[in-house]
């Protein structure tokens, strides 16, 4: 029986799904029930039938599932894969700024971890960012942790007044802009398709800004053959599969997330076999960092 075939079929034995992010790799993609941005993974995460979830990503997103499904288990292929901007943010700012600013609200990027969603009003993600932060009523924005997402969501949101963070991706914070114009001369027909999370100076390099399936809808949707995709790697892999007579190029220095990348076929097997790397939230934590997140829910209906 080969690794696949022992997956599949302790996941029905064991009454499993596999949720994946689009950064892991291409066969735990290919094996995954659902792949997605941070985004799709929570909303589908919530209503799921199967009572053991096994997430293929980084610990945030481990713990908002666990959150969002209490009564549920959540098993990380993993338990080290986790995402340094989750960490660049703390209560300290946060009390700081709710002393500082009235009417403020404290809006949080999802790649965060469980305790600092605790002292936050509202979860965004990249892809609903901008309507959610749009419909909220408060003048003041204070955005954690991720500054490039903040100052992409301020440009289109004027009338607000945003306190910006200092966190950031280092994937994304890295991409270079000499390596987009190098693959821009080498394809001038293409399109330049980035993540908000990217820096001022590759945001205006580009042609379209959107999160992972925001720009997987772009390039599919669009007429244009070829593009230069700035975001991690591991996007490629629904790129082509959603367009395999289209084109795709990377900076030189591919963007990779390390982390994502340590979830492997072998791991997830491990996990099904024993329920190691379960995740754990307490009841206190969940009760608080949960309601941040069903705001998101609601709001982005």
């Amino acid at each position: 029986m080969s690794i696949i075939e022992e997956i599949n079929t302790l996941k029905k034995e064991k009454n499993a799904v596999i949720l994946a992010h689009y950064y892991v790799s291409p066969e735990v993609q290919e094996i995954a029930d659902y792949i997605g941005d941070s985004f799709y993974l929570s909303k589908v995460a919530v209503g799921l039938k199967e009572q053991t979830i096994v997430f293929c990503g980084v610990s945030f997103m481990g713990e908002s599932a666990k959150i969002l499904n209490p009564q549920k288990t959540v098993l990380m292929p993993d338990v080290a894969a986790d995402c340094a901007m989750a960490h660049m943010a703390d209560k300290e700012s946060i009390e700081k700024v709710r002393e500082a600013y009235d009417d403020v609200a404290v809006v949080c990027y999802i790649n965060s971890t469980a305790e600092l969603k605790e002292y936050c009003d509202v979860c965004v993600t990249s892809a609903n960012a901008l309507k959610i932060v749009k419909a909220l009523p408060n003048k003041n924005i204070y955005f954690i942790p991720d500054r490039n997402l903040a100052h992409f969501v301020a440009d289109h949101v004027p009338e607000k007044n945003f306190i910006f963070n200092e966190g950031y991706c280092p994937i994304h914070e890295n991409i270079r802009v000499d390596e987009i114009k190098e693959a821009k001369e080498m394809h001038p027909n293409a399109l330049v398709l980035a993540h908000p999370e990217c820096s001022l100076k590759v945001r205006e390099l580009s042609d379209f800004l959107g999160s992972t399936s925001q720009i997987i809808e772009y390039a599919t949707k669009s007429e244009v053959q070829e593009f230069i995709i700035c975001t991690e790697n591991g996007v490629r892999y629904e790129l082509e599969r959603q367009n395999p007579e289209k084109k795709f190029y990377f900076p030189k220095t591919e963007p990779i997330c390390h982390d994502m990348k340590t979830v492997t076929l072998e791991k997830i097997l491990n996990v099904l076999k024993t329920y190691d790397n379960e995740m754990i939230v307490t009841k206190e934590r969940i009760e608080n960092s949960k309601k941040p997140l069903e705001k998101m829910l609601e709001y982005a209906k």
